[in-house]
């Protein structure tokens, strides 16, 4: 008998917040904006991983043009 490992593929705006060490209300607002990307669940928001690598990566972005000027 195999045993399958199922990974997350959605995360809460919660572990959102978490995982980029800002509180949940600037995230709730990140994703209000659009700066972060999320599709609604029934009431909740979802944001896929890839999306909050995105916000990441257009953050390290503008740090490095900020630098470079």
């Amino acid at each position: 008998m195999t045993t399958a490992t199922i990974t997350r593929k959605w995360h809460t705006t919660a572990e959102v917040a978490a995982m980029l060490g800002f509180g949940l209300s600037k995230t709730k607002m990140l994703v209000a904006t659009g700066e972060i990307r999320s599709v609604k669940v029934g009431r909740n928001r979802r944001i896929l991983p890839a999306w909050v690598d995105e916000y990441v990566q257009r953050c390290a972005d503008e740090a490095a043009r900020e630098w470079a000027a």
